[in-house]
């Protein structure tokens, strides 16, 4: 049980942290039903960025108890139509995948998650894969299709994601 408590007293210092840290705009962390281990997310993005500017997107992040040996789980509420975002919402990006050899050889483990990741890394990463998906292995074959073959749908869908996420709840 002593790296359960390490682990929240951990995240209580990095959630106190972002919540002080003015440098980081355009994130805002708290906790869901007051669980160190649940936070909720919201991403303002600003408007510089290539396709989901202006949208404001609710996501949570999901760590576990071994936190930080192993990495939290992020899934996005607010609905969001991108090739390294599961259509449920899962996010999948290299450094939440856990810190082991990728059995199909498509990621090297420095890619993975370490214990030097943040939740300030994790949602930093985030917003870059927003601008720059990865589209060798999707998460979402629909939007990586339409990134590389159709790149004006693919504008508009992700147009219609950011409006929606402005009246989203």
């Amino acid at each position: 049980m002593a790296s359960s408590s390490a682990a929240a007293g951990l995240l209580a210092r990095q959630l106190k942290q972002m919540q002080n840290d003015k440098d980081i705009p355009g994130i805002s962390c708290g906790l869901v039903d007051n669980n160190v281990f649940e936070w909720e997310v919201m991403l303002m993005i600003n408007d510089e960025t290539k396709y989901y500017g202006g949208g404001f997107f609710r996501a949570r992040l999901t760590f576990p108890t071994e936190y930080p040996l192993l990495p939290p789980k992020m899934r996005f509420e607010t609905p969001l139509f991108h090739p390294n975002i599961y259509p449920n919402g899962d996010v999948c990006i290299s450094i939440l995948h856990p810190p082991e050899e990728d059995k199909y050889g498509y990621e090297s483990a420095a890619e993975r998650w370490s214990p030097v990741q943040t939740p300030e890394t994790i949602l930093l990463s985030v917003i870059s894969m927003l601008s720059s998906p990865n589209d060798e292995s999707p998460a979402n074959v629909e939007a990586a299709s339409l990134w590389r073959e159709n790149l004006p749908e693919f504008k508009k869908r992700v147009r219609k994601c950011v409006r929606d996420s402005l009246e989203f709840e």
